[in-house]
């Protein structure tokens, strides 16, 4: 009789535990980012509300009214000094010899670049014509209002077929960025819903010299700003030119000349006192930004190699095959010269920790071999909470076997350290920041815009499978929900 008994109990104790890790995976049909996982403080000051909710713990005082994320918004009164319609449709679009399903903005891919000025108020109105899961826009690397945040399901419900939604934020600091759909947002940049975003300093003026390169694969075809093979860009002999590149794919992408360059900004922030390189190349972060200075040379044209597929020629003619690739690539680490953060890091209050490691398990009811943040699996994953106003730091390590984009919306970070070694050169600061597999990253970051914001890998495969967690501020709720009617499906 024990015989018989013993399969089945050894069957009972595997497949249990097994049943509870599938249970406790499993996400209701709606449900809000605020009930997600676990708090994490960061070893600061918590409030004393001892409720199961993130909303309840948001408050740092008890019985205080939590306002809700729709609220932060520019002054409804003040008018927009650049306007833009964009209609997104469901399309069949051409690249080069290939027809692939995707999707277009005001009947095109890339979407229409916007250009505003430092200080000027942008309103973007997004029209829904036929994208059927739905849409909306996030402003990658402008540090927006919360509620301008275009995360659908934390931040706004996703615009319907028919729908519409209207964006207003002010155009605070002049850099590259670029705009792209955080709707199922890993086939939907894909297939084409993003366009690129220029904030020009005060009184300046795009001019023929000033030229963005939105490096993007469509299928396997690789395109700058929508279109396969190179960009050229005319210049005469020793005219200096900008080149904002943009990486909208899921992958670090290298970038190489043979000729003299300098960097001159990293995701929309000036490198200080950049001087010229030669011999090395650049890796630009997926969603990252880099904007080189070149000057055109007294004879033919200079390449710079965007990966292997096409590049930005600048001069006269073609400039010849690809150059050869470095052997190394600039490290930013010790590049330019130091200058004021704008805060102290070391007055941090909050220190973080995001383990990212890769594991067997659930997520959503579904088996496999998932991303893991502090060693847990999506949706148990923190929930960093911060005050207004506080400095903050983050550990960012990478167990994981494979390199990650990290991205954190609404805030750009300051570099502190990379594998325990300090920052000695101009201060880096990023909103995407490859973190290798191996590596570990110190960053800082000042607490300066309430909200409730993602933190995730911006391979949006990568995010899809579990590897966003969030960053919440005290006093603050968001009535949003993920799935749901629409239904909200943020990655």
């Amino acid at each position: 009789m024990l015989r018989r008994w013993v399969p089945v109990l050894a069957t009972a104790l595997v497949i249990a535990p097994l049943a509870v890790l599938w249970q406790a995976s499993r996400v209701p049909s709606a449900y809000s980012v605020m009930d997600m996982g676990y708090l994490d403080h960061g070893g600061g000051a918590q409030p004393g509300a001892s409720t199961a909710s993130h909303a309840d713990h948001a408050s740092p005082h008890v019985g205080h009214v939590l306002r809700p994320i729709t609220d932060l918004v520019v002054d409804p009164a003040r008018r927009a000094d650049v306007r833009v319609d964009l209609t997104a449709a469901a399309a069949t679009v051409e690249v080069g010899d290939q027809r692939l399903a995707g999707f277009t903005l005001n009947g095109a891919t890339p979407g229409p670049t916007i250009t505003a000025a430092e200080g000027q108020l942008v309103e973007v109105r997004l029209h829904n014509a036929s994208v059927a899961e739905g849409v909306s826009l996030h402003w990658h690397g402008v540090d927006v209002p919360n509620a301008m945040d275009g995360v659908a399901g934390v931040t706004q419900d996703a615009v319907p077929v028919g729908g519409s939604f209207t964006y207003r934020f002010v155009a605070d600091r002049a850099g590259s960025f670029w705009y792209h759909s955080h709707q199922v947002s890993d086939p939907q940049v894909r297939g084409g819903l993003f366009g690129g975003l220029v904030i020009l300093p005060r009184g300046q003026r795009s001019g023929p010299h000033d030229v963005l390169a939105l490096a993007h694969t469509y299928g396997a075809v690789r395109t700058v700003n929508g279109r396969p093979g190179d960009l050229t860009v005319p210049a005469a002999p020793g005219e200096v030119v900008r080149v904002r590149v943009v990486n909208t794919d899921n992958a670090p992408m290298p970038l190489w000349t043979d000729a003299p360059y300098r960097l001159l900004a990293v995701d929309g922030s000036p490198v200080h006192e950049p001087t010229a390189v030669r011999d090395q190349g650049l890796l630009l972060t997926a969603g990252g930004r880099l904007d080189v200075e070149v000057t055109a040379p007294a004879v033919g044209a200079t390449r710079w190699q965007l990966s292997r597929g096409t590049a930005v020629v600048i001069g006269t003619g073609d400039g010849g095959g690809p150059p050869p690739q470095p052997v190394t690539s600039l490290d930013l680490l010790t590049y330019g010269t130091p200058a004021p953060a704008g805060f102290e890091p070391g007055d941090a209050v909050r220190h973080f920790a995001y383990r990212i490691g890769r594991r067997p398990g659930f997520v959503k009811g579904r088996p496999g071999l998932f991303w893991s943040v502090n060693g847990h699996l999506y949706p148990n994953v923190p929930m960093y909470v911060v005050r207004e106003g506080e400095v903050v730091t983050m550990r960012i390590e990478n167990s994981s076997g494979q390199v990650h984009p990290m991205h954190l919306h609404g805030h750009r970070a300051l570099v502190l350290s990379r594998n325990g070694v300090a920052a000695t050169g101009s201060p880096w600061w990023v909103d995407s920041l490859d973190v290798a597999d191996g590596q570990t990253y110190e960053i800082a970051f000042l607490a300066d815009n309430p909200g409730v914001w993602m933190d995730h890998c911006h391979n949006l495969q990568h995010a899809a499978d579990g590897m966003v967690a969030h960053l919440m501020y005290e006093g603050w709720d968001t009535p949003f929900r993920i799935g749901g009617e629409r239904p909200n499906r943020p990655e």
